[in-house]
């Protein structure tokens, strides 16, 4: 599902499906239904719970994966996005290299400083402010990104990985046989600001946004706008660490805030719109999300499965 361009990466269309389905019900199916349909990849939120869902089922991101890499064969898989909010970077990376280690090779890790919600405050502490939350993130990702990646000489690190920072700490930690793919698994940031937008040029393999929140209160060419605005500070933020701006991926994740006229699933029509706006803004992955009936995610899935298998085609048409 690509449209090809000869000044420009190919689009490719993905979903993420909230961890809300139990297994032997529609778990597996959904999963393998995301597969038929064509999606480069299928992630799902890496939340102790969300929003209104906090009273509802809501499953275990990993193990959902987990299970998801055994039911399918070829789509990536990954989180979207995962947060320092109630992990922490040993443990969690281990986690992760299993993962990869169990799907073959189809993780990407979306990553983010994680808001001030319920997970925030889910294990007895106070919520973090802004800048704890920012600073935490630069660890956890410089820690991650050394417990995930070989060493020089290609292999496991002999004598483990040792970090202390003002946050996380690791001593003597083996990552041994390390992740399928190498280095290791792409990372996928979520960044708004600067300092987030720096992370993901020094870390990243992709850049993740659902664009800038300060324009969801105002009107679709508002949204546009400020979106346009964030893809041009990434690019100088790119130049400024000295990568090329096109060598960084953009994942558009349709969020459920953003204003009227914007959603990607309105219509097939809607999401061709959507998707030549994003891709003039040099956007190479669009994430919608799967129909969750009685929720802001609730959707025509007959218009979803359109928009999976015809939408990219009718874009390059």
């Amino acid at each position: 599902m690509a449209v090809e361009s000869a000044a420009a990466p190919p689009l490719r269309l993905s979903t993420v499906i909230l961890p809300v389905f139990r297994w032997a019900d529609n778990g597996a199916r959904t999963w393998r239904h995301a597969e038929e349909l064509g999606f480069h990849a299928a992630y799902t939120y890496d939340h102790l719970s969300w929003r209104s869902f906090r009273d509802r089922a809501w499953f275990g991101a990993l193990p959902t994966l987990t299970a998801a890499a055994t039911v399918t064969e070829r789509m990536r898989l990954g989180t979207m996005v995962a947060s320092p909010n109630f992990r922490h970077p040993v443990a969690f990376a281990k986690e992760l290299i299993t993962l990869d280690d169990v799907s073959g090779g189809r993780i990407t890790l979306g990553i983010g400083a994680g808001g001030s919600g319920f997970d925030a405050t889910a294990l007895g502490n106070e919520a973090w402010d802004k800048r704890e939350r920012a600073d935490r993130f630069a660890e956890f990702v410089r820690l991650l990104d050394l417990l995930l990646s070989e060493d020089r000489n290609g292999g496991p690190r002999s004598g483990g990985v040792s970090y202390r920072g003002d946050y996380y700490s690791a001593h003597e930690v083996r990552t041994i046989p390390g992740c399928v793919q190498r280095p290791r698994l792409p990372f996928a940031l979520a960044a708004t600001g600067p300092r987030g937008m720096r992370l993901a040029a020094r870390h990243g393999q992709y850049w993740v946004t659902t664009g800038d929140p300060a324009s969801f209160d105002g009107t679709a060419e508002d949204f546009w706008a400020a979106l346009a605005r964030q893809t041009e500070r990434l690019d100088a933020v790119c130049e400024a660490q000295g990568r090329e701006p096109a060598a960084l991926g953009r994942i558009m994740l349709d969020a459920s805030g953003t204003p009227a006229g914007v959603s990607a699933v309105a219509s097939l029509d809607a999401f061709v719109d959507y998707a030549g706006r994003c891709a003039e803004l040099g956007f190479t992955e669009i994430v919608i999300h799967w129909p969750v009936p009685d929720s802001v995610f609730a959707a025509d899935m007959a218009v979803f499965e359109r928009i999976a298998t015809e939408g990219l085609a009718q874009l390059a048409a």
